[in-house]
């Protein structure tokens, strides 16, 4: 029998699958070669996602639309089984802190929450409805920025310095400055810079090879929280969840790895 020529609706699918595992918005060409479709194809069809929601530009490039965000509700998990991984470590770190524990990777240009523990004293913030926040203004948002390089620069030339409150840091000099920080340290603190009342403090927590997978962070009321005590305590939950991610990576059997065929 013929081998039928995708349809439409295979090829936008094409188009969100790499969108979704995507850790920074992708440019056309991008696109393209992950796909294997035409740039006029990939071209014509994102035009139809994002006029519906399902993607989104940001610049001359693309990520996943806030609508299909939304239809998808807390969205991809970092990895495969994930939850059972990383939840015992975020309970351990709330019981520690009874404060608000946030487990977050990049979406777009924005910090995506898959996990949260909250408790009953808990302050509201901004992005308690939505599961997702600016990354030049939040702890987790700030290590995701420092530690991907590739994140960085796409939030550099396209990313929305929104100033939320007094506190928000929006020039490239000042956010400059902070990453640099965050980098040296191991550590990214937020004072106020996304409500007035909230502080955070968030760590990187790295994949088995050795980038950055997700970042974790507590957040609580401005006036309590003592940061620098509480960073410790992030960052030696953060590196328990690294090497729990490397164990679990280790005992993945190899898959067996073929091309993937085109899309014309």
């Amino acid at each position: 029998m013929p081998v039928q020529s995708p349809t439409s609706l295979e090829k936008a699918i094409a188009i969100l699958t790499s969108l979704s595992k995507a850790s920074h918005p992708m440019s056309l060409a991008e696109l393209s070669r992950s796909t294997g479709l035409p740039k006029t194809t990939a071209y014509r069809l994102l035009g139809t996602l994002c006029r519906n929601g399902l993607a989104q530009r940001i610049g001359i490039d693309y990520a996943v639309g806030d609508h299909l965000l939304t239809l998808a509700g807390h969205g991809r998990r970092p990895f495969p089984a994930a939850r059972r991984i990383v939840l015992p470590h975020l309970v351990r770190l709330y019981e520690l802190t009874r404060h608000t524990v946030n487990l977050a990777v990049a979406r777009g240009l924005e910090a995506a929450y898959v996990e949260r523990v909250y408790g009953q004293s808990r302050i509201d913030s901004p992005s308690d409805d939505i599961d997702r926040a600016p990354l030049h203004c939040t702890a987790t948002g700030k290590v995701l920025l420092a530690f991907d390089q590739e994140l960085g620069q796409s939030f550099r030339r396209h990313g929305s310095r929104t100033r939320m409150t007094r506190h928000t840091l929006v020039t490239d000099t000042a956010l400059d400055r902070e990453l640099h920080r965050v980098r040296r340290q191991g550590v990214a603190y937020a004072r106020e810079e996304l409500a007035k009342g909230i502080a955070c403090a968030a760590a990187p927590v790295f994949g088995p090879d050795g980038r950055i997978c997700m970042s974790i962070g507590v957040a609580g009321p401005a006036g309590t929280l003592h940061l620098p005590e509480l960073a410790a305590v992030v960052r030696r939950t953060a590196n328990a969840l690294s090497s729990a991610v490397g164990k679990h990576a280790a005992r993945q059997p190899t898959p067996h790895l073929t091309p993937a065929p085109r899309l014309l």
